[in-house]
């Protein structure tokens, strides 16, 4: 085990370096025989969702996890009958020769935690419901009625940690943006630096106690909230002189399918590129053992990291990463500025492209109303490399051309060139112009010449394995010299899995985004050899990642949201089943977000993002919120929809869905 003393040399902010991958070194913490931190390989986990009463139920599922990969297992304790049966469930999974560690899941219930703490390898507590009862109320403290809750909370808290000093027992102080205390609230407000503080309260009391073996989560269904919280807490725990802890990272609430992949990737993604992360659970509405595969490949693809190509060091004093801060860019045509960043499609290497192909890219041609329409999914520009679109496009969509073959069109007004660097001197478009570039070629020249022009866009793509750090650098440098052209975010991958092909570019994109880097995105085809129906589904493909990446990191808002919990024990209804039901009803409304909460535990406090909610409140029974606010209780789960539906019709924001152009 490493020793802490050893480790507690202040980093340089958040990470121990902006461009050359390190991992963060933490202490060893021992659960079950499994260890985390230290020099161990980044582990993964799950959740059970069986009810932790059907002893079978919960053994049969767990072992499902494990041989997908999952190496902790944790099972809800909401209460002390569910902690007692953690035993029956653990005595059976190691009578079947499967000794992964247990994790018990606690709030509310110290009773139950310190029961489960005898039991399991590791409990997880929550400090927003621990020891506080949330009623919504904001309270004006003194300093000295602070002191006094913070005393009162020890009183509270120092049993367990006792109990897990005696017991071997390791402990996550699980913080969680939407579970705050009313406490934490009133003097923090709903923040990163809550979030922070919520679990620092708890560390103290641990450490004082002499009690190290902790791992520390900062979870948001919002990844830009969720990320910065993690690298403020680094740098509390360094700047306070605690003891560097391993991390938990997850996105709570991520939902489903592409969107659950894309939000887990662009939070959990980007904290693992610069080093952070010793343990990712990735929080999908779908069967629990389809989560460790998914968290595994954001995990593998660090696995030769350490040895990616330099990156040139850039001065980062302008740099915050722990606020949300749009780089300052300026307007050229609609990139840049206050505009929303765009989305390019790359159909440069579709042979033939024709009318019928751009509904890959979400916009369609209605033959028998000789029009076009679009989905909320249509991209703003195509490039379509040397063999320009051969018919009129659709008002609003653009096309970017190569530089050569533009020059031969004849009427080119509304088609744009790509340019290299050395045609940067040549006669362009008056009015909008893209310049490719590798990290690598963005020299002292080339910067010179953009400081110059106001009618160009930076398309700017790396090789460099560790491709988030080596555009950041760039989009710093920019910073540093006072260059304001707008960049469009590029990159192409080699054939790869769908899933991740997904959670790739949301970490490679997204990470940049949400410390507000880039005017736009583009996945290039180029890599890719495939004939040409298989590559317009890739376009299509590429295309709805983009959005889902500007939608997950908060900077183009395209589509309904969903903040939806993985299920659990706890859960009161069919999580997959209704997020489905709710979603083929509700999925056109384009902005609104809608949490879908199996219990109230992630209930008001989890789904604190989300404009509406729909929670089990009992067998059957829904309670609908708006905000924060219960707006109707227990609603017979038949009615509910219906009832949710006319809330949000009263509030103006419902749409009735469009069928033309849904294909």
């Amino acid at each position: 085990m490493n020793s802490a003393d050893e480790l507690l040399t202040p980093n340089a902010g958040h990470c121990a370096s902006l461009t050359a991958y390190q991992r963060r070194k933490t202490l060893e913490v021992n659960i079950g025989g499994v260890p985390l931190g230290g020099e161990n390989p980044i582990r993964v986990q799950s959740m059970t969702t069986v009810d932790t009463m059907d002893t079978d139920g919960s053994v049969e599922q767990a072992l499902r996890m494990v041989e997908s990969g999952c190496e902790y297992v944790r099972i809800t304790a909401p209460s002390i009958k569910e902690a007692e049966n953690l035993s029956a469930i653990k005595n059976e999974l190691r009578a079947r020769g499967c000794n992964v560690p247990l994790v018990a899941d606690i709030h509310f219930t110290p009773n139950a935690a310190e029961l489960a703490a005898q039991i399991v390898e590791k409990v997880r507590v929550n400090p927003g419901n621990y020891a506080d009862k949330k009623r919504f109320e904001e309270i004006n403290y003194t300093d000295e009625t602070y002191q006094a809750e913070l005393e009162r909370i020890r009183e509270k808290f120092t049993p367990l940690v006792e109990i897990c000093k005696a017991n071997g027992t390791a402990m996550r102080i699980g913080t969680n943006h939407g579970s705050l205390s009313d406490r934490i609230m009133s003097r923090y407000g709903d923040t990163p630096k809550g979030m922070v503080e919520s679990a620092l309260e708890f560390i103290r009391i641990c450490e004082s106690l002499e009690y190290y073996d902790l791992v520390i989560s900062m979870k948001s269904s919002n990844p830009q909230v969720m990320v910065q919280a993690y690298r403020l807490l680094v740098k509390s725990l360094d700047e306070e002189g605690l003891k560097p802890y391993p991390l938990h990272l997850g996105v709570t609430e991520a939902g489903e399918a592409e969107d659950g992949r894309i939000k887990s990737a662009v939070g959990i993604g980007t904290l693992l590129e610069d080093g952070l992360g010793d343990t990712v659970r990735v929080s999908l509405t779908e069967e629990p053992e389809v989560e460790s595969p998914v968290g595994r490949i954001l995990v593998d693809r660090l696995n030769d990291r350490a040895g990616h190509a330099t990156i040139p060091e850039t001065d980062f004093s302008k740099y915050n990463p722990y606020e949300y801060q749009k780089r300052a860019s300026a307007e050229v045509a609609n990139f840049g500025g206050e505009n929303v960043p765009r989305v390019i499609a790359d159909l440069s290497g579709v042979s033939d492209l024709s009318v019928k192909d751009l509904k890959a890219v979400g916009h369609f041609y209605l033959p028998e109303l000789d029009k076009w329409t679009m989905n909320d999914l249509g991209c703003d520009y195509i490039y379509t490399g040397s063999q320009p679109a051969g018919f009129m496009l659709p008002n609003g969509l653009r096309e970017i051309i190569d530089f050569a073959a533009w020059q031969q069109l004849k009427n080119n007004d509304h088609q744009y060139p790509l340019l290299t660097a050395a045609q940067l001197t040549e006669t362009l478009h008056p009015e909008l112009n893209f310049l490719r570039l590798k990290t690598h070629e963005v020299t002292e020249t080339v910067l010179s010449q953009l400081k110059e022009r106001t009618n160009v866009v930076l398309l700017l793509g790396t090789d460099n394995a560790h491709a988030m750090a080596d555009l950041r650098r760039v989009f710093v440098e920019l910073m540093n010299q006072g260059i304001d052209v707008p960049v469009v975010i590029e990159r192409s991958y080699a054939a790869m899995s769908e899933d991740a092909m997904m959670m790739f570019p949301a970490t490679d994109m997204g990470g940049l985004l949400i410390d507000g880097f880039g005017d736009g995105a583009m996945i290039g085809l180029g890599m890719l050899q495939q004939e040409k129906e298989a590559l317009l589904a890739t376009a299509k493909l590429y295309n709805n990642i983009v959005f889902g990446v500007l939608q997950a990191a908060r900077t183009r808002i395209t589509k309904t949201e969903y903040i939806s919990c993985p299920s659990c024990g706890r859960t009161l209804f069919d999580l997959q089943e209704t997020t489905a039901m709710i979603r083929k009803r509700t999925d056109h409304l384009k902005g609104v977000k809608i949490g879908i909460m199996g219990c109230i535990v992630n209930g008001p406090g989890e789904m604190a993002d989300a404009d509406y909610g729909y929670v089990g409140s009992g067998k059957g029974k829904i309670t609908l919120y708006k905000g924060k606010e219960v707006m109707k209780r227990g609603v017979p789960s038949e009615r509910a929809l219906d009832e949710l539906i006319e809330l949000i019709r009263e509030d103006g924001k419902w749409t009735e869905p469009q069928k033309v152009g849904a294909q």
